[in-house]
């Protein structure tokens, strides 16, 4: 079988780099002991991402004007915390608590693996997430990016087409060229429909313990991999 001439790998970074429900539930067990309060973190950060995809879709059906991640995160933030018992944090308290999205830390493998493949590809997002979240988290996890796209270079959120079609553009290739990296069925069946190549790298404990969904490839992606380094390690075989 011929090997397809993938120049570039743009990547998912929600929940395929990043572990981003145990990074939030980190912080927030830090805020319990700093202020002396008892917030089930684990259903915090279920309730805030689950708040994630109703706030894009308002902004991709033209609902409410473009709209960076930063800003739907925080209004998504401030509904939630009354629930909580946290509608007393001020200001700064509260802009710290919405910038745990910047402070995201990888799965074991993600930055070995990505340096990996960066010695023979160009690395990329293709994320949801706004520049300035995406290059903070990068800086503080180690993440070498050469290039950050995705929805606010674009203006499109995903699965929009814009948002994977813009990304090969801006890269001088076409889709077939590049190869859409994710932990999300969903993601890569939306990739491959616009021609890009496609890898399934699955994290089970994305959601916590008892996620029964996005286990294993359910296409027939171009690679299924265990991991980045797995993966790195198929596209130099």
């Amino acid at each position: 079988m011929t090997k397809p001439d993938i120049r570039a790998l743009l990547f998912d970074v929600f929940g395929t780099v990043v572990d981003w429900r145990a990074s939030i539930v980190g912080e927030g067990l830090a805020m319990n002991r700093r202020l002396g309060i008892d917030v089930d973190w684990e259903v915090f950060a279920d309730r805030w991402r689950g708040m994630y995809q109703p706030a894009m879709e308002r902004v991709r059906t033209g609902e409410r004007p473009w709209t960076i991640l930063d800003v739907l995160h925080r209004e998504s933030l401030d509904t939630l915390l009354p629930e909580f018992g946290l509608d007393h944090l001020d200001e700064p308290a509260r802009d710290r608590l919405n910038r745990v999205w910047h402070r995201l830390r990888p799965w074991p493998d993600a930055a070995a693996g990505l340096a990996r493949m960066k010695e023979t590809r160009v690395i990329a997002t293709c994320s949801n997430g706004n520049v300035s979240l995406v290059v903070n988290m990068a800086r503080f996890s180690s993440l070498p990016w050469d290039m950050v796209l995705g929805a606010e270079v674009t203006r499109h959120y995903k699965p929009q087409p814009g948002a994977y079609l813009e990304s090969a553009r801006m890269l001088g290739l076409a889709p077939e060229q590049c190869c859409m990296v994710a932990a999300h069925n969903s993601d890569l069946v939306a990739a491959e429909a616009l021609g890009l190549a496609t890898a399934f790298v699955p994290r089970p404990t994305e959601y916590g313990p008892d996620q029964d969904f996005d286990l294993v490839a359910e296409n027939d992606y171009t690679y299924v991999a265990t991991d980045f380094i797995d993966l790195a390690e198929q596209l130099e075989g």
